[in-house]
C-alpha cells in the first residue's frame, strides 16, 4: 500500500519504507526519498522560473559523487547543493523523465501500485477507462501541467456517454490525488474539483405481474424442451429469487451453500463478506441442480471443472420468448427489491437482503413504498365511500302505550 510520509529522512525510515511509499523530509523542504520495488531513490524538488523540477539525485546504496555510496546525509547535502544552484544537477539525462513526468508514465505507475488495493472487476473497470478516455486525452501532457480547463474539455467531449464521462472525471480525480500524494503536482491543486457531473437518470426497469408469469411459462416450455442448459436456467431462477448479483451466482460454489442455516455464505462479493438469504423457491432450484464431480461450482460450465462465464445468449433467448426484450439480468435484481417493498419489506431490510454497502443504493427504489399505503389508502376510501352511500334503515315509528 503506498503512502506519504512526513518525516526526518534517516537511514531507519529509508529501511522501513515499502514501495510506492514517499517520504518528505521535515528538516529540508523539497527533499525527500520514495521507493520503487526494492531501489530507494533520493529526490529533490524546487522551482527554477516559476516552474517546478523535480531531480533524482541518485540510489541508496549505490556510488555517490565523492567515492562513498549515497545516504540520507550526503543526498540532503547534495540536495542543499542543487537548491542553491540548479546547474549543479550534473547528470540531466537521468533527471529529464522525473523533471516533467507526462501524465501516461504517470497513469501507469498510478495503476500499478493504487490499482493493486481493488478488486479484480474494479481494476479492470478502471484500466478500461484509463486506456479509453484518459490517456487519449491527456497523455501528451506533462502530470503537474493538467488544467481544469483541460479536464472540463475533456469532460464536455464524453457528454454523448454521461455515465462514462462521469466514472471518467472521477478516476481522473483520484489519479490526480494520488499524484499530488507522490509529489508530481502541487498540494490542492486537483483540476477536477468542483467539475459538475452530468445528471444520469438511473434505469429501475422491474417486472410487473404479468410480465413475470410470461417469464415463467416460458422458462418451464424451454426447460421441457431442452433448448437452454440447465445450468442457465437455474442461474436465471436463482437471480429471481434471490436479488442475487450475476457474479455473485455464477462465482457461487457449493461451500458456500449452507441449506441448514438457509443461507448463501460468500467469503467475497462486490461490497465484501455477504450472506444472502435462502427463500423456500431459492432452495427448491439449489437442490435440483445436479452436482458434477471435481467441479466446485453450482452453476456449471462446458469445460470440466469450470463454472459458466456467460449468461448473456441464454437470457437474450429467453426474454424474446417471453417478449421481455428491454429487460436487462440485473432488471431481475430490481424486481426482486420492487416486490419485498411492495410486499412491505422497509428501505434498510431491503438493502441487506440485496448487500447494499450504501443506503443511497437502496434509496433509488423509494417511490415504491408508496405502493402498499395508496393501495390501502384505496381500500379505506372505497369502504367509507360505500359507507356514506348506503341508505339508513327507517327508524319504526316508537308505539306508544295509548296507541
Amino acid at each position: 500500500m503506498s503512502n506519504r510520509i512526513s518525516a526526518p529522512v534517516t537511514l531507519s525510515y529509508i529501511n522501513a519504507i515499502q514501495p510506492g511509499d514517499v517520504i518528505h523530509d521535515t528538516k529540508l523542504s523539497g527533499f525527500g526519498a520514495r521507493r520503487q520495488k526494492n531501489a530507494i531513490s533520493y529526490f529533490v524538488k524546487f522551482r527554477v522560473g516559476g516552474q517546478q523540477r523535480w531531480v533524482t539525485i541518485g540510489q541508496h546504496g549505490r556510488p555517490d559523487d565523492d567515492g562513498g555510496t549515497w545516504t540520507p546525509d550526503s543526498a540532503r547535502r547534495k540536495a542543499i547543493k542543487i537548491m542553491g544552484n540548479p546547474a549543479l544537477a550534473d547528470k540531466p539525462l537521468q533527471v529529464a523523465k522525473p523533471t516533467r513526468p507526462m501524465f501516461n508514465d504517470i497513469a501507469d505507475e498510478f495503476m500499478k501500485l493504487h490499482g493493486a488495493k481493488h478488486k479484480p472487476r474494479t481494476l479492470e473497470e478502471q484500466q478500461r477507462i484509463v486506456r479509453l478516455y484518459l490517456k487519449p486525452a491527456f497523455g501528451h501532457l506533462e502530470i503537474a501541467s493538467l488544467t481544469r480547463t483541460e479536464a472540463e474539455t475533456a469532460h464536455a467531449g464524453w457528454k454523448d456517454k454521461p455515465r462514462a464521462a462521469n466514472h471518467a472525471l472521477a478516476v481522473l480525480s483520484t489519479l490526480m490525488n494520488w499524484a499530488e500524494e507522490h509529489g508530481y503536482r502541487e498540494r490542492d491543486t486537483n483540476p477536477c474539483r468542483r467539475i459538475p457531473h452530468y445528471p444520469q437518470n438511473n434505469r429501475e426497469r422491474f417486472l410487473q405481474p404479468q410480465e413475470l408469469a410470461r417469464l415463467g411459462t416460458v422458462l418451464k416450455q424451454v426447460e421441457k424442451a431442452g433448448a437452454v442448459d440447465i445450468y442457465a436456467l437455474a442461474a436465471i431462477r436463482l437471480l429471481i429469487f434471490t436479488g442475487a448479483r450475476l457474479s455473485e451466482i455464477l462465482t457461487l460454489r457449493w461451500s458456500y451453500v449452507d441449506l441448514q442455516r438457509q443461507a448463501l455464505l460468500l467469503p467475497d462479493s462486490k461490497t465484501g463478506q455477504k450472506t444472502i438469504p435462502l427463500n423456500a423457491a431459492a432452495i427448491a432450484v439449489l437442490k435440483k441442480i445436479p452436482k458434477m464431480e471435481k467441479n466446485p461450482h453450482v452453476i456449471v460450465g462446458s469445460k470440466p471443472g469450470s463454472r459458466l462465464i456467460n449468461l448473456q445468449k441464454p437470457w437474450r433467448y429467453v426474454r424474446a420468448l417471453a417478449k421481455l426484450d428491454d429487460v436487462r439480468i440485473h432488471d431481475l435484481r430490481h424486481t426482486f427489491a420492487s416486490v419485498g417493498v411492495a410486499a412491505g419489506g422497509s428501505l434498510p431490510i431491503i438493502g441487506r437482503a440485496l448487500g447494499h454497502s450504501q443506503v443511497s443504493t437502496t434509496q433509488r427504489y423509494a417511490h415504491l413504498t408508496d405502493t402498499p399505503v395508496h393501495q390501502l389508502t384505496q381500500a379505506i376510501g372505497k369502504q367509507l365511500y360505500q359507507a356514506l352511500a348506503k341508505k339508513p334503515p327507517k327508524r319504526r315509528k316508537e308505539v306508544t302505550a295509548s296507541g
